[in-house]
């Protein structure tokens, strides 16, 4: 496995793809409402991103496969119990739901990719901690990232911490090496693994996106070929980011 890192004048059109993916979160924020179906978010970013001469990059994508169908959508919009890849449709959010909008786009030949779980009007306490731990997960994946480190240290101090707090972070889906293309060489797993995988270098740059389970870490597939949900039906929750690896540390590229 080659991992190129990127050089400065690369890292600087990621960041503000990033910067561009940040800013499609900003213009949810008011709009992830009671009633409000998902259609009308995933419009909402398909215009901005065209605005600003981007294109989306889950639009069409059909994953490794050309048999597999191809997503319908310009966002990722995954409710409750669902964990990943669920379809923008005609569903309208309501009261106490959560919804984890994933976003991905390719500005100036280079790729942003960020995930940010939403609470619907006013959720539970029990809704509210697992949010809480979904941020802090992220945010201990991310300090983990240290030049000089390797890719084992990641998962190893996310599932650590999720362990202390009574919840199972996802086995299968994790996060990628991102650059020109959304998914580059490096799989990055949010679990511990046997193997201390590769050294992270300055210039590297990958998403980190731990998927958090109030209950097992099981899933299965639903019949559109997309939706990943929890094995139980109990929620789930998806922070992510793309970041870089200097030497002074990790950066988060995805950020306004």
């Amino acid at each position: 496995m080659r991992i190129r890192p990127k050089n400065a004048k690369e890292i600087a059109l990621m960041r503000e793809a990033g910067r561009l993916v940040a800013e499609c979160f900003a213009l949810l924020e008011q709009s992830v409402q009671p009633g409000v179906p998902l259609s009308v978010l995933d419009k909402i970013v398909e215009d901005y991103i065209a605005e600003n001469g981007a294109k989306p990059l889950y639009k069409g994508y059909r994953g490794s496969s050309d048999e597999h169908p191809p997503f319908p959508g310009v966002i990722c919009a995954s409710v409750n119990h669902e964990i990943c890849h669920g379809i923008p449709d005609q569903r309208t959010l309501k009261e106490g739901d959560v919804i984890g909008i994933d976003i991905g786009l390719r500005q100036r030949g280079y790729c942003g990719d960020a995930c940010y779980t939403f609470a619907v009007g006013q959720v539970s306490p029990a809704t509210q901690r697992l949010m809480e731990i979904g941020k802090e997960a992220l945010r201990i994946g991310i300090e983990a990232a240290q030049p000089g480190g390797y890719l084992y240290d990641i998962g190893r101090a996310i599932n650590d911490y999720t362990d202390s707090q009574n919840v199972s972070v996802v086995h299968e889906w994790g996060g990628h090496g991102i650059g020109r293309a959304l998914h580059e060489p490096l799989s990055v797993s949010h679990i511990r693994q046997p193997t201390r995988g590769p050294m992270l270098r300055p210039g590297m740059t990958f998403t980190i996106e731990p998927m958090i389970n109030a209950g097992t870490h099981e899933w299965f597939i639903l019949n559109d070929g997309w939706t990943v949900v929890t094995a139980d039906n109990k929620l789930s929750v998806q922070y992510e980011h793309t970041i870089v690896v200097t030497k002074n540390g990790p950066q988060i590229l995805t950020k306004v």
